[in-house]
């Protein structure tokens, strides 16, 4: 097992997160929706999403990730993106496809805002803790996203597996995935998890996160 760490959207991993409020002047209880992204957010593809012009989001996308952020969720991607790893495309060109991504969400819902991007580049020969079904996307994201609140301005030093102690509690957190390698990544980390048939993604699963007597609420 090698602790190879993600990668994270146009930053280095450890920089300090700036988030941007949540809508409504919603207070945040600690809830993150980590989310894988291909089947969920938008349309698996055989043979990768190589470009933005390949990424077509799942109808509700939007307005699920909206939802869930008008719910006080923050929004945790973890995907696997073995294609750069294994040299069929770089950083810049998957940072170009997450891009992409965060403008058609918005278009869908205007709170759709993706609060952290994270992705592991290694193939499955590598056996890096950061690669789903091990947890360790989960691991940062958590970290990062809550030094964010406790200090804004400070990097921050993750820790894995059994070298990271003091963990936060994952109650009323979730991860929705459409592999079986997300759920046992979710159990691994200690998350409640959520498999969605990737012809529908999230919409489809949604009310199984925010009840629909909620969706009016907040």
């Amino acid at each position: 097992m090698k602790m190879l760490p993600p990668h994270r959207h146009r930053s280095s991993l450890e920089e300090p997160l700036r988030l941007s409020n949540l809508p409504g002047a919603t207070d945040w209880s600690g809830k993150i929706a980590y989310l894988d992204r291909d089947g969920v957010l938008n349309r698996w593809r055989e043979g990768y999403v190589n470009s933005p012009n390949e990424l077509e989001l799942l109808p509700g996308a939007g307005y699920a990730v909206g939802l869930l952020r008008r719910n006080g969720f923050r929004i945790c991607i973890v995907t696997n993106q073995s294609p750069v790893g294994r040299g069929i495309w770089g950083h810049d060109a998957l940072s170009l496809i997450h891009e992409s991504l965060q403008e058609q969400l918005l278009n869908e819902d205007e709170d759709a805002d993706i609060d952290l991007i994270l992705y592991s580049p290694y193939p499955p020969n590598q056996g890096a803790w950061a690669r789903k079904p091990r947890p360790g996307m989960l691991e940062a994201g958590r970290q990062l996203i809550e030094n964010s609140q406790i200090n804004p301005d400070q990097p921050i030093s993750i820790s894995y597996g059994k070298n990271w102690n003091n963990r936060p509690s994952e109650r009323g957190s979730i991860l929705v995935g459409d592999r079986e390698s997300d759920i046992l990544a979710a159990e691994t980390f200690g998350v409640r998890a959520i498999q969605c048939d990737p012809e529908t993604g999230i919409a489809g699963v949604i009310d199984l996160i925010v009840p629909p007597d909620l969706e009016g609420q907040n």
